[in-house]
């Protein structure tokens, strides 16, 4: 399988400067994982460069196998249970306004690793209580009362990504299901918690197709969308069938505020965390 040349608006700008090399030595040095470096993120040098960043708490290795993310797959570590912790303090050096935390997927732990989500945001909450939260949360399966122990913590928004639209996602996705997401996300609406979600473009899907996920988010209630272009990580991932236009992206923009939703993130290099701390209602 060969990998689509990038065309010039998919660029990256190297990291560089002294907050990106600040919080890269902070990071290390706390040995934490973050979703920036383990999914390659295109805007790690950006985010990290404006003094933000996006942490992935329960290890770095998912127990899913999804096509479209570089993050390793297999067995997972213990739980380190003083995960939550060593996030506050580290927080709390970077003083951070903003931060953003997700995970892996640990189907191997009978809570699916909420008990930890929820400590890590306490956690942190209690050490900087001038920071923000966003958590971009797995779906737990669809378990309501797992969600809720997520919910309890207060994190001023709570994330899960459809990813794609509904054809697609029983081809690119292992084990979540669409209709599980949109019970997550309907879910977390329902609590007055700001509810959030993202889709990449250029797995094949229509402009139908994508108009009508903008649909099915808007009635779960989500408040903030955000479009990417997919970029394959290796040739083992889903291939990229089309690198869409930023003009397009432009107009997906357009189109999801007249539909009515209260922020969009549309451009080729937009992720999930991009520009999180404008998500804050």
């Amino acid at each position: 399988m060969n990998i689509k040349r990038k065309p010039d608006w998919l660029k990256i700008k190297l990291p560089e400067g002294e907050d990106y090399s600040r919080i890269n030595t902070i990071v290390k040095q706390h040995k934490l994982h973050t979703i920036c470096s383990s999914g390659n993120c295109p805007n790690m040098g950006d985010c990290w460069g404006r003094g933000t960043a996006t942490f992935m708490i329960l290890g770095n290795i998912c127990t899913r196998a999804c096509k479209f993310c570089n993050v390793p797959t297999g067995k997972p570590l213990p739980v380190d249970t003083n995960e939550p912790q060593n996030l506050a303090e580290t927080i709390k050096l970077m003083n951070l306004k903003h931060s953003v935390l997700t995970s892996v997927d640990r189907d191997d732990l009978p809570d699916g690793g909420a008990k930890i989500w929820a400590e890590s945001i306490t956690k942190i909450k209690e050490l900087n209580p001038q920071t923000t939260l966003e958590t971009l949360i797995p779906d737990f399966d669809g378990n309501t009362e797992l969600l809720d122990i997520v919910i309890a913590a207060k994190p001023e928004v709570i994330s899960h990504n459809l990813e794609t639209t509904r054809r697609l996602t029983p081809l690119i996705r292992t084990k979540a299901k669409y209709e599980t997401s949109l019970k997550v996300l309907k879910h977390i609406a329902n609590s007055g918690i700001v509810a959030k979600t993202g889709i990449m473009l250029g797995l094949g899907e229509t402009r139908e197709e994508i108009l009508q996920t903008m649909d099915d988010a808007l009635a779960a209630g989500c408040k903030v969308f955000t479009i990417g272009q997919y970029l394959q990580p290796t040739r083992q991932h889903a291939e990229v069938q089309e690198y869409i236009n930023p003009e397009i992206f432009e107009e997906y923009k357009k189109i999801g505020i007249e539909k009515g939703f209260r922020a969009i993130e549309s451009s080729p290099l937009v992720r999930s965390s991009y520009k999180a701390e404008k998500h804050i209602f």
